[in-house]
């Protein structure tokens, strides 16, 4: 359901309000029981992530060649070995 944000004409307070679109619109403060106006106010969107626009409806094509990179990258691993990994004996 949509929020709705109003202000009070007489107060100054603002607030908001969760309701249907079909529902109708406040007409009184909660605060003082003045009139309120609706507000316009941005929308609130969040895309998260990298690529959401590419993952949100992957196709078939899609979904295989991201488990063939799942598969890839954990059979592969890195090729360079770490310090805890070196087997040289230390030379005396």
């Amino acid at each position: 359901m949509p929020i709705y944000e109003y202000k009070c004409e007489a107060c100054g307070h603002t607030f908001e309000v969760i309701q249907k679109m079909t529902d109708p619109p406040v007409a009184t403060c909660a605060l003082c029981g003045g009139p309120v106006q609706k507000l316009l106010s941005l929308p609130g969107l969040v895309f998260k992530g990298t690529g959401w626009y590419v993952t949100d409806y992957p196709s078939a094509e899609r979904k295989k060649a991201m488990e063939a990179d799942k598969k890839g990258s954990t059979n592969g691993g890195s090729t360079t070995p770490s310090s805890t990994e070196s087997k040289t004996p230390a030379k005396e």
